[in-house]
This record gives C-alpha cells, sequence and structure tokens, in this order.
C-alpha cells in the first residue's frame, strides 16, 4: 500500500525524482525487558533513474535491514521511503529482491518457483507461464524448467533467484549479497551475466542496488558505493564510480577507487591514523567487539612483520596475498586497530610499536602483551577482571554479564561478544572459564 507523501514528510526535488528515496530512516529493535536498540540512525538516500548502487559495510551494520526496508518489507521506526513519489508501507509492486540464501521452495520445480510472485500477484495461469519460460530462458536456464532445486548447483539456484525477481518485470531489482554463497568463479560468471543484460537492456528494471562484501564487485558494478558505518548504522561515504563498462581490474582508475574504499571499510571512525579525532567512536562495555581469533590476528602480524612487507601492506594486495575475505579482513584490521597493534591509513596497513614486539615475542611475551593492550582497551574486559578481582570468591556468572550486555545488544549478539570477550580473556590468562557451570574466575579449575 501506497500514499502521496504529506507536505511536512515529502522528499527534497532530488528525491521526488528518483526510483527510490529513504528520508530520515530509522530503525529501533525492541526486545522484552531492555531498552530498543537504535541499528539504523537517519539515513537519506535516492536510488536514480539507470542507476546501480553499491551498499558496502562490516557485517552486522545494518545493510541488509536497509535493503528490506527500501522493499518494503520491513517497516522503519522513523523516516519514510518513497517509491516513484508514493510513501511504501508494504511490499511494492515494481520493487524485486533476490536474497543470499536462495530462498527457493524445494517442493516447486524451477518453473513453479518462477511462477510463484506472478501466482501472487493474480496473473493468469498462462499468461504467468509465457512469463516465467521467457525469465528462465533469459536467465540462461532453459531446459531445467521441470528440474527441483535439489537437482541445481549453487549458481543455478541464484539464476532462479534472478528469474523470480526478474519475471514481475521490476523497475528497482534489491540485490541482498547474491553472489556471497557462490563459489568465485561461479560467481564471476553470474555477475558477467546480469550486467550484460542490464547493459544490452534486455530486462525493464531501471535501477540496482546491491548490498555486498566484496569491494572488486562493487567498483565492477556500481556507479556510486555508499559506505556504512554502524551501531547504528550511518552513511559514512557516498564514492562516485566514473569509469566506464565493462571495468578492468587491473587500471589504476580501479585501483585507486579499491584503494579508498579499503581505507574507509578498514579505518575505526575516530582512529583515522591510528589517533582519536573528532569523531571518535564511542568504546563502552557494550561495544559490539569483532569476533577475531586470536590465531588469525597473531597470524596477520606475522605476515605483516616479515618480507614482503616489513611493516607496511597494500590491503588489498595483503587480502589477496593472505586469502582473507573482505569480511575477514574487516574483522582482523578493526581489532589491531582498537588495540593499537596497527594503523590503516589512505589503504595501508602499518604496524604500531606494540604490534611489532607481539610479533617478534615468544609464546608467553605474546600472552602478557596481549593482555595488557585489551585491560586498556576493551571496557568489558577491564569491568569483568575488576568485579572478578573485587568479589571475596573471585568468581562470577557468565549470565551476569551477559544481561549487562542484553541492556544494550540482541540476545544473539550479547552472545556472540561475551563469547569473544571469553576467548581473549583466557589467552590472556587474565581470568579462566568453566564451560560446565558458566562460571568465569581468577582461578584455572
Amino acid at each position: 500500500m501506497m500514499r502521496s507523501p504529506p507536505p511536512s514528510l515529502h522528499p527534497s526535488r532530488t528525491a521526488a525524482q528518483s526510483l527510490i528515496a529513504a528520508t530520515a530512516i530509522s530503525k529501533t529493535y525492541q526486545t522484552p525487558g531492555h531498552a530498543g536498540r537504535l541499528v539504523i540512525d537517519q539515513i537519506d538516500f535516492a536510488l536514480g533513474e539507470g542507476e546501480i548502487v553499491a551498499i558496502l559495510g562490516k557485517s552486522g551494520s545494518g545493510k541488509s535491514t536497509f535493503l528490506r526496508i527500501l522493499a518494503g518489507l520491513t517497516l522503519p521506526s522513523g523516516g519514510a521511503v518513497y517509491y516513484r513519489g508514493q510513501e511504501v508501507h508494504g511490499p511494492a509492486q515494481g520493487i524485486a529482491m533476490v536474497f543470499q540464501s536462495f530462498a527457493l521452495f524445494p517442493w516447486l520445480t524451477v518453473l513453479g518457483n518462477v511462477e510463484l510472485g506472478l501466482e501472487a500477484q493474480g496473473v493468469p495461469r498462462a499468461e504467468r507461464r509465457r512469463r516465467a519460460i521467457a525469465a528462465i530462458d533469459l536467465i540462461g536456464l532453459d531446459g531445467f524448467e521441470s528440474a527441483y532445486p535439489k537437482e541445481l548447483s549453487g549458481g543455478m539456484r541464484q539464476r532462479v533467484g534472478f528469474a523470480r525477481a526478474l519475471v514481475v518485470n521490476p523497475d528497482v531489482l534489491l540485490l541482498d549479497e547474491p553472489f556471497s554463497a557462490l563459489d568465485v568463479l561461479t560467481a564471476e560468471t553470474l555477475r558477467g551475466d546480469i550486467i550484460d543484460l542490464w547493459l544490452e537492456r534486455r530486462v525493464p528494471t531501471k535501477g540496482i542496488i546491491i548490498v555486498s562484501h566484496n569491494i572488486e564487485e562493487a567498483v565492477e558494478l556500481a556507479d556510486r558505493i555508499i559506505i556504512f558505518g554502524s551501531d547504528p548504522a550511518v552513511i559514512r561515504a557516498d564514492i562516485p564510480v566514473p569509469m566506464p563498462r565493462p571495468r578492468d581490474f587491473n587500471t589504476p582508475a580501479f585501483r585507486r577507487i579499491v584503494d579508498e574504499v579499503y581505507a574507509l571499510l578498514t579505518t575505526v571512525p575516530g582512529r583515522e591514523g591510528g589517533k582519536r579525532g573528532a569523531r571518535s567512536e564511542t568504546i563502552d562495555i557494550a561495544y559490539r567487539l569483532p569476533d577475531a581469533s586470536i590465531q588469525q590476528l597473531a597470524g596477520l602480524l606475522d605476515a605483516l612483520s616479515a618480507p614482503p612487507y616489513n611493516g607496511r601492506a597494500d590491503l588489498p594486495q595483503l587480502a589477496e596475498s593472505e586469502h582473507l575475505s573482505t569480511d575477514d579482513l574487516m574483522v582482523l584490521t578493526e581489532t589491531l586497530q582498537l588495540l593499537g597493534f596497527a594503523q590503516v591509513e589512505g589503504g595501508d596497513i602499518e604496524t604500531l610499536p606494540a604490534g611489532r614486539s607481539f610479533a617478534v615475542a615468544d609464546l608467553l611475551h605474546r600472552k602478557q602483551i596481549f593482555a595488557v593492550h585489551i585491560l586498556r582497551s576493551v571496557p568489558l574486559i577491564a569491568h569483568i577482571r575488576k568485579v572478578l578481582d573485587e568479589r571475596p570468591g573471585h568468581s562470577a556468572p557468565e549470565g551476569r554479564f551477559l544481561a549487562e550486555l542484553e541492556d544494550h545488544l540482541s540476545e544473539d549478539e550479547a552472545q556472540r561478544v561475551i563469547e569473544t570477550v571469553i576467548n581473549w580473556g583466557r589467552y590472556a590468562e587474565l581470568f579462566a572459564y568453566d564451560y560446565d557451570s558458566g562460571i568465569l574466575s581468577l582461578e584455572n579449575p
């Protein structure tokens, strides 16, 4: 259901002329017994006709939630979304979405899955059959109309997802990490086929928004790249990609934009260049710690300290040589900056004295260095250690700290953070943890 926006909420002239416009979008998740958690904060966004926009940000930054709000699948807590000037209050005809998880019904054939959206719209059987077969042919699945999802590879299943979205002739196509569950070669082939359909005007779609975790993919596809900050989600940057298609990964212009995006994604706001700036990200006990493993952190510091890097590396080159996904690299670089082990600036990462000391230390001294820095940099770990120090028995249940986190985070996110803290604290020998009883203590059981 859509209606014209009232004057007080009407988007700007630019937004009014857009396919989709979002004005002051906010989203707060309410949990029983806890304060609401703000996950998206006052985002303004517009998609122009003939435009592909990519949205990038670290895992959990609200990208998929924002996409679902644009699709009308999730209602915002504040602000409004407009599709062709009409306010969106639910799934809008003209907007289609492709999901990361394929989202196919296993009991339906390829043809049945593709017809489903048309059936929901009340399209007559003969018409929906004709349109579904045409969409299946367009996406390269002709011959598989009668196959079931279990008979298809991951790439073919995702092609079914695209066919199901395209069969409704959408104005706007929303893509939620559609290639991330596929292997590299399959993703590259499908991505190339989709962009060919777009460039050759073989699909009616007039605008595409893609949520991605792959920087090169975003630079290859998009006319603009939006960088999301997190906790809550805000737009940190809006980067134009003024290059003709097809785009060569090896040109200086392509690499320059890749470097710029890497620098933005891997720099903790307020810690640019390893120093606190005017905009400082709040670090408190409810901070959503990156779930970096000690082994990966140590391995990355070891690699950075050795030739050919010798303490400084280009982030895209480092990701490729160490076989790190963008998500893994963001987690590791955020942690290294948080702990004061490295700084990121201009698309490069450089180890700081503490990181260099850690890399050359033996196991015992690594633990000691790590302990000093997590106590200094992670308020939740310092809080746990203080409670354990002050209690007569020097022990406390994990649930006590979990409850404190759940005042600010979802249950799943609180559990993830407490598990990360326990792993870091045990490695640093700041406290012990008994899995069976859920007790944290200063004495190893």
